[in-house]
């Protein structure tokens, strides 16, 4: 049987470049986003849970953020939380809920996010290039196995770079977005 399989790598090249829009969508651009808390888990209940699981996050104020702590004894661990996550914001409470004002970013630190972006799409076009590499030894295994012959594995080759040229542009194109976001607000 055939190892090579199109879809699958279509599949996990998508994969690699929702991976970086959501790795993108966490890096903090001045504006108050609720995604920007998505990586912050918190130590309850003996266990680490993800914020997502514990409060309700949302965007009262274009730059203020607002978590909602369903259970009042776990204000302090979501606290800490938040702060451990190291996103630069400080949080204020206020009974079960906590209060984020965004500050201004530093011209210092906009060229930090941005060079975090740029290696975002970095690790995602690895992720997307050893993608390719499993479907070229695919290829190179089914023609060996005579599943295949040369002229469709050299097809099948290029549609595969086709691919590849194809989800990597996608990542420095969100990655370039993202900067440009980052550079100017």
């Amino acid at each position: 049987m055939a190892v090579y399989d199109k879809s699958d790598i279509d599949r996990r090249m998508n994969g690699a470049v929702e991976s970086l829009k959501g790795d993108l969508g966490g890096l903090r651009t001045g504006r108050a986003n609720t995604s920007l808390l998505d990586p912050v888990v918190c130590e309850v209940y003996g266990s680490m849970m993800p914020l997502s699981q514990v409060a309700t996050v949302n965007a009262p104020e274009p730059r203020m953020l607002a978590v909602q702590v369903w259970d009042k004894s776990n204000v302090s661990a979501v606290e800490k939380g938040i702060t451990k996550a190291n996103l630069g914001l400080n949080p204020m409470t206020d009974g079960q809920t906590i209060r984020l004002p965004m500050p201004d970013l530093t011209e210092e630190r906009r060229k930090e996010l941005a060079k975090l972006a740029g290696s975002y799409a970095e690790n995602a076009k690895i992720a997307i290039r050893n993608v390719r590499r499993d479907g070229m030894e695919a290829l190179k295994t089914d023609e060996k196995s005579k599943e295949i012959s040369e002229d469709e594995r050299k097809r099948s080759e290029d549609e595969v770079q086709k691919l590849t040229d194809k989800y990597v542009a996608e990542a420095d194109d969100a990655a370039a977005k993202k900067e440009q976001e980052i550079l100017t607000q």
